[in-house]
């Protein structure tokens, strides 16, 4: 899982560089012991940044090792010299290197950082949290640190904990792709976990099924879900949400009947689901167009669960199809402000300000309503493509 991430991650470690090397001229002047005041000190230093400057890093480091023999207390320089090392992949040199700067300067935490990221890679999970935890205490904003910390708690198989620091760095870096794509990962793995404990205590537990409906269900495998649903009805008929969640596979197969059937029982078991509410009212518009009727079951819904959005468009519908389009604006631009991307939705809410005269707004919706369309277009041709490449390079 970490893994895939590892290219990305090797190259964090030059991001240290900027302070580690800052960090040296002033000691050069402040401390006495080991030489560190002498000029070879100070022109071995000047020699290994002009050296790094033009991406001579064998060079750079000869001039380090130079320095720190004439300067052996010289924490920042062992620093220094472990992130060339690291940058070379020499990755024992450098847990060895910041092992000896730590030593000099405990609270050095680029030091601890970089040490860190030389254990990771040289498989040494335990050692490398340490570090890097000891790092992320002296500085808990260090990002690279806590991405390579999440990294190094998946390979021991810590999930939880990683799970905490990625959602921790989403926060600060929302942006990042790939702190999003490890948290899908880890959360799925704690996914996998729950299910294998869960079949652990009974495999044909009513949660057991509903979980493994609820998988299938996510991979649009409807035939398997209905199966599993099925399941935890049998086993568990009085339980809220059995019912809802086999009506709620029925509904995506547009098998109306069973739906129904379906959301009944599950408001028999649990009047208050407004879900199971609403999509009685959905299927009645999509089956009979009856607007009344739709209308009573949804506006039941709304009056449970206000919010609920889908319930919202659909009154909308049945307010168009009855000639109020003032009311069904309110719904619409609600629904709307909620999920601005949906298509159909601005479609509708051009119909309504239509309806009342408003065209200028009309139009406005509809061409949101055409570039959202063009946009999905794409989206499903690319995947389409994407598709048939990977079946091309099948054997």
């Amino acid at each position: 899982m970490a893994t895939a991430c590892i290219s990305r991650l090797n190259l964090t470690a030059t991001l240290f560089l900027s302070f580690a090397l800052g960090s040296l001229p002033a000691l050069l002047h402040s401390q006495a012991d080991g030489g560190a005041s002498d000029a070879r000190v100070q022109k071995l230093y000047g020699e290994a940044k002009a050296a790094e400057a033009r991406g001579d890093l064998a060079g750079a480091v000869a001039s380090y090792e130079s320095l720190l023999q004439i300067a052996p207390r010289l924490a920042p320089a062992y620093n220094n010299l472990g992130s060339l090392y690291l940058r070379q992949h020499e990755y024992k040199k450098a847990a060895a290197t910041l092992e000896k700067g730590l030593k000099i300067d405990p609270k050095m935490s680029s030091a601890s950082a970089l040490l860190g990221i030389a254990l990771y890679e040289l498989g040494d999970y335990a050692a490398a949290g340490r570090s890097l935890q000891s790092a992320l205490r002296a500085n808990p904003k260090d990002n690279n640190a806590e991405l390579f910390l999440a990294n190094d708690l998946i390979k021991l198989g810590e999930f939880e904990r990683a799970a905490d620091h990625l959602r921790q760095l989403s926060q600060r870096q929302p942006e990042n792709q790939e702190v999003w794509y490890l948290l899908g990962k880890v959360h799925m793995k704690l996914s996998e976990e729950a299910l294998t404990k869960l079949n652990a205590l009974d495999a044909n537990s009513v949660w057991v099924h509903e979980i493994s409906g609820e998988v299938m269900e996510s991979m649009k495998n409807y035939d398997g879900a209905l199966l599993e649903y099925k399941k935890a009805v049998e086993v568990a008929p009085q339980q809220a949400g059995t019912h809802y969640h086999l009506g709620n596979a029925y509904w995506s197969l547009n098998m109306w009947d069973a739906a129904t059937e379906q959301f009944r029982a599950e408001l028999a078991n649990d009047p208050s689901n407004c879900m199971a509410q609403w999509k009685i009212g959905n299927i009645i518009l999509e089956k009979h167009g009856d607007s009344n009727e739709a209308l009573t079951e949804v506006q039941k819904a709304l009056d449970a669960c206000p919010d609920l959005m889908g319930a919202r468009v659909d009154r909308a519908r049945v307010l168009l199809k009855l000639e109020q389009p003032a009311e069904a604006v309110k719904d619409l631009e609600a629904a709307i402000k909620a999920d601005p991307a949906e298509p159909s939705m601005h479609f509708l809410l051009a119909q309504a300000y239509r309806s009342l005269g408003r065209t200028q707004e009309a139009q406005a919706e509809m061409k949101v309503f055409s570039k959202l369309e063009e946009s999905a277009r794409a989206k499903t041709a690319e995947r389409a493509k994407e598709v048939l490449q990977e079946k091309s390079k099948e054997p």
